[in-house]
């Protein structure tokens, strides 16, 4: 099997793993359907990830590997002013919370109340705390010459979560009020979008 087929076949087996987990959970997935999905046999699955816990793993590894990076980068980017750097990060991560509207539920699920795969999702976003004090230190300056209200930021990073994860774990209940109609739901989360923002803003510019 050459390099770039087995790659290959490992792409559409976490990519089928990925909707399986997500949408069922870890109890509920069955890596037969994974199989099936990624148009591989069982015992093709189990060349690539021999143990169903494994291929679970490699999936947060996956999703951690897509927000961890993005996130940081936001927070540690010294080339915004503050202010704007904390605007395109609630934007951005709204964005990838509607982008990925199951991850806050898989997350809250499955990984948080089991304490081993708690200590892997820790430690696969320990380095993005140190961006946060380092960002506390740089806010504690920028509020000392009065250009913003002194806040917590890990208070405002966990309101940022908060906001922006409310519409995708309420899904059902946003979909209920604004109805089938796609165009009418873009409507509405773009306007959800820009209340975050506003809100986030509020509480950290000087009025």
């Amino acid at each position: 099997m050459s390099e770039q087929i087995a790659q290959s076949k490992e792409y559409l087996i976490l990519e089928a793993a990925e909707q399986e987990f997500l949408k069922k959970g870890y109890d509920g997935a069955r890596t037969t359907s994974i199989a099936k999905a990624a148009g591989v046999t069982h015992a093709m699955l189990h060349y690539y990830f021999r143990t169903k816990e494994q291929l679970f793993e490699r999936i947060i590894d996956k999703k951690m590997e897509e927000i961890v990076p993005l996130m940081t980068h936001l927070f540690g980017n010294g080339s915004l002013p503050l202010v704007k750097r904390i605007e395109e990060a609630v934007s951005i991560h709204f964005d990838f919370v509607m982008a990925n509207p199951d991850l806050p539920k898989f997350l809250i699920n499955e990984v948080l109340p089991n304490r081993e795969r708690c200590e892997l999702f820790r430690s696969k976003i320990e380095g993005f705390f140190h961006i946060i004090t380092d960002l506390q230190g740089e806010v504690d300056e920028v509020a000392a010459r009065g250009e913003v209200e002194q806040f917590n930021v890990l208070l405002l990073f966990q309101s940022i979560l908060s906001l922006n994860i409310f519409p995708s774990v309420m899904a059902n209940m946003v979909e209920n009020m604004v109805g089938d109609n796609k165009q009418v739901l873009e409507t509405f989360l773009a306007q959800r979008k820009a209340e975050n923002i506003k809100l986030i803003m509020q509480r950290i510019k000087k009025i």
